[in-house]
């Protein structure tokens, strides 16, 4: 797959003028133009609740959901439930979470593909009636074998020219309960040689006795998607039912179906028009939920046992590398930064990748601008001023943020023993190494001028403590003879400090394109060892002690980190949510050299 090129293009901009947007919504604007659907814009976003969405999802929530704000039509949250043995509340609960944690709102058009099984079992009776379906005793290996395949036509099943009566008496006997599952299915008649593969008389039904999570034991058959996804954009009045890219093989199964409804019929159904885009793909990462699934039944089995498997296996659907919209929550994303993700690599008619550099890209450009600013040390070396007097605790001014002057300054108390990050000291430090170093004089941020008098050893000759002294006159930060130091340091006051445990996170996965495998292997194979690394004796700056749950912050020269829903007042946590550095920045100068 080729990497996309993401534009700056605004998916979000309101002007209607077809040649200003993408595609999808080109044709959305012609329509409410020319007064097709009586220029009404009417869309839905139709998940499946088998599994948390993730961020491919989350692409198509932005589609459908800002396509309705911005012609100001319509947007439903749509379940499609037809598969009682997948789904379950949870998922449902969870998607329900997720969408409106991006933003958007449905209203009172929540809808479940349950809420139609009625009215879909009689559009059925009314094809069995016109002789466009028949209930088939074929099992689903020999359903497969009569299929044929791209290149020869298949076979007609021995049971297609049963009588409408007869269908009609076994597929109310299916309704009813009296055969197995998987015995019978209900069949579209239409072309066993047809060279869609989709219209080779395609299942209608199947039999499942499997309780409903909403409709219990009411039914014990099931309508198939392809049966069921038309129907329910017609029962909604939907205008354009808009899906990815493998779908499109499906559209014309879906025209069929309608069509057929219509057909001899004095009240026609409403036909909505089907567009299909691109999915997002993103490297790095898998965006199938079967795999997902495989993720999170491996991490909650204690008795799942695979040397594949990294030590420290997702522990569940929001764990934070995971690619799950409650995942990149729980990792510190922000829902604006996803939906600016979506804005920017825009809406195409081909499969392409997208860098997962861009995805970060545009989490650092909101949290930049939203971030408070605070002070962590992850490695702790403790810094003792000499100098200074022992039992004094003074507060320093510290900005919260430098990109929101809004966000005012706070206090940060300063004493005479401090902690500062371990790898800011080397004691024979080469010639580019500015930070702190015996002898050495470097700006405390906020704070003081201090210089390293004298370096303190165990008996193994590691650094446990640095005595320095200070400056009392460069208060704040700032020499007033003007003298310069080529580093400044973040610490913490090691009399109040917080101590936190904190977590960096890493690519789930070490291979770009994780879901091609090589022979002989599985996905797990591509899995990243290090995709998390706990550090439990961290320190944090007092200001974060009653952080709330999934608070977002600019640890200083670190990076933004999210404080964790684990976390308590006992035991804080925080996540990071990604590095200072751009990658992405990095990746369009190599290209802008390239090219």
């Amino acid at each position: 797959m080729n990497k996309a090129n993401p534009t700056n293009e605004d998916t979000n901009n309101h002007s209607t003028e077809p040649e200003s947007l993408d595609f999808v919504r080109a044709i959305v604007a012609k329509d409410q133009q020319t007064g097709k659907w009586d220029h009404r814009v009417h869309t839905r976003f139709p998940p499946e609740p088998n599994g948390y969405l993730h961020i491919g999802h989350a692409k198509s929530i932005c589609l459908n959901f800002g396509i309705a704000q911005q012609f100001a039509g319509k947007c439903n949250l749509r379940f499609d439930d037809t598969n009682p043995i997948k789904e379950e509340q949870e998922y449902i609960d969870s998607i329900i979470e997720d969408v409106k944690w991006l933003g958007w709102d449905w209203q009172d058009r929540l809808y479940y593909a349950s809420d139609y099984f009625e009215q879909m079992y009689q559009y059925a009776v009314e094809l069995i009636k016109k002789g466009l379906a028949y209930v088939c005793d074929l099992t689903a290996e020999q359903t497969r074998q009569h299929r044929g395949t791209l290149t020869a036509p298949g076979q007609k099943s021995p049971y297609r020219d049963r009588s409408p009566e007869e269908n009609l008496d076994l597929f109310q006997r299916m309704r009813n309960g009296e055969f197995p599952d998987g015995s019978r299915t209900l069949k579209a008649k239409i072309d066993m040689a047809h060279p869609n593969l989709n219209l080779r008389d395609p299942v209608m039904y199947r039999i499942l006795h499997a309780e409903h999570p909403r409709t219990g034991n009411d039914w014990c058959i099931y309508p198939m998607y392809d049966w069921a996804h038309g129907l329910e954009d017609s029962l909604e009045n939907i205008t354009h039912s808009i899906c990815t890219l493998e779908f499109e093989n499906h559209r014309p199964l879906y025209d069929w179906f309608i069509d057929s409804i219509n057909r001899d019929r004095p009240e026609q159904i409403p036909h909505p028009q089907q567009i299909e885009f691109a999915r997002l793909n993103l490297t790095y990462t898998v965006m199938s939920k079967r795999r997902l699934l495989e993720l999170v039944q491996a991490g909650q089995d204690s008795n799942w046992d695979d040397p594949r498997l990294p030590t420290d296996q997702v522990s569940s659907w929001d764990d934070p590398r995971m690619p799950t919209i409650s995942g990149m929550r729980r990792r510190g994303y922000s829902p604006q930064s996803i939906r600016n993700f979506c804005q920017r690599i825009g809406i195409n008619k081909f499969n392409s990748t997208v860098d997962f550099a861009l995805l970060e890209h545009c989490v650092r450009e909101d949290l930049n601008k939203t971030s408070p600013r605070v002070m962590a040390v992850l490695n702790p070396l403790k810094v003792i001023i000499t100098n200074y007097p022992a039992n004094q605790t003074e507060q320093l001014d510290a900005v919260n943020n430098p990109e929101d002057p809004s966000a005012g300054t706070r206090q940060v108390p300063f004493s005479r023993e401090l902690y500062i990050e371990r790898d800011d000291f080397l004691e024979d430090p080469p010639k580019k190494f500015f930070r702190l170093a015996p002898g050495r004089e470097v700006r405390l941020r906020y704070a003081y001028f201090i210089t390293c008098q004298e370096v303190i050893k165990n008996e193994n000759g590691q650094i446990i403590e640095l005595r320095c002294t200070y400056d009392p006159a460069t208060r704040g930060g700032d020499s007033p003879d003007g003298r310069k130091v080529k580093a400044t340091l973040h610490w913490v006051c090691a009399n109040n400090a917080i101590p936190a445990e904190v977590r960096l996170y890493d690519h789930l996965f070490n291979k770009e394109n994780p879901s091609e495998v090589e022979e002989g292997r599985n996905f797990f194979d591509n899995l990243n060892p290090d995709s998390l690394k706990s550090l439990p004796q961290c320190f944090v700056e007092p200001h974060l002690k009653n952080a709330p749950p999934l608070s977002r912050f600019q640890f200083e020269r670190l990076g933004y980190f999210c404080t964790d829903p684990d976390s308590t007042a006992d035991h804080l946590i925080f996540n990071r949510t990604a590095t200072l550095k751009d990658t992405w920045a990095k990746i369009q100068k190599q290209q802008k050299n390239q090219q």
